[in-house]
């Protein structure tokens, strides 16, 4: 009875002590594994914190894009506008100084003989046009190359109205009108080419591209379905340009119209 009461002493002595130690065992593997899902959970949060920042800086950058691209669209239509106006005054004004120049010829006129032989003796006066230097050269060939070459001919008549600001009164500031008159031509513009070869066939009567403006304008008018100012222009260009190209081909248009 002793022995057996000694053996069960043992016995539980022996499983308390293995309990004790399983317990401790046991127990920082718990807190490990609480430990590691907290740490999970707290990188999820700030996880799902950055993407939610992510989002709302995509916002921001999508709203701001789009707030310039309007204001650029809004800048381009303006900048459309005024050189419309620029170049719509302009016409106007030569319009006006033909009107007053028709006035003065026929008060002249009636004026009597005096007037007519002083004016039959007066030489007219020819136009020199300053020559163009390396850098203004240098950029009119680039115009011609976006209207040529690239056919970008949004950015040449940018480059144009920038040329002809910069470069006023020059021979290839001349050629740059003409141009502009071409281009509007392709687009085709029809009123804004009207415009721009008025400028060369007015302003610049006496220039070498003067024939082919007068003709284009022509063209132009034809366009228009402005018929009659159309032919006008025509017999106007056959009249004061006789010889050259632009006389030739408005000679084909008013031979196709029975003239």
């Amino acid at each position: 009875m002793r022995h057996l009461l000694m053996a069960t002493a043992v016995l539980s002595l022996a499983f308390g002590s293995a309990g004790c130690a399983l317990a401790q065992s046991s127990t920082p593997v718990f807190q490990d594994n609480a430990s590691e899902a907290r740490q999970k959970a707290s990188d999820s949060q700030a996880n799902a914190e950055l993407f939610y920042m992510i989002q709302q800086l995509q916002g921001e950058v999508r709203r701001l894009q789009g707030e310039v691209e309007e204001q650029r669209n809004l800048i381009d239509r303006l900048t459309r506008q005024s050189r419309d106006r620029y170049i719509d005054l302009d016409q106007r004004i030569l319009e006006l100084s033909e009107k007053v120049s028709s006035s003065e010829a026929v008060a002249s006129d009636a004026q009597g003989g005096n007037t007519a032989d002083a004016a039959a003796t007066e030489k007219p006066v020819t136009k020199v046009y300053r020559q163009p230097g390396a850098d203004e050269r240098k950029a009119y060939e680039q115009i011609q190359d976006l209207i040529h070459k690239e056919k970008n001919y949004d950015e040449a008549i940018n480059r144009i109205y920038d040329f002809v600001d910069q470069y006023p009164e020059g021979d290839l500031s001349v050629n740059a009108y003409y141009w502009l008159g071409e281009v509007y031509l392709v687009k085709p513009q029809l009123e804004q080419a009207k415009q721009a070869f008025t400028i060369v066939a007015t302003r610049y009567a006496d220039h070498r591209k003067a024939p082919d403006a007068v003709y284009k304008l022509g063209v132009t008018l034809d366009r228009l379905d402005e018929k009659s100012e159309a032919k006008s222009r025509m017999e106007s260009v056959v009249r004061n340009y006789p010889g050259t190209n632009a006389a030739e081909l408005a000679q084909k248009y008013l031979d196709s119209l029975g003239s």
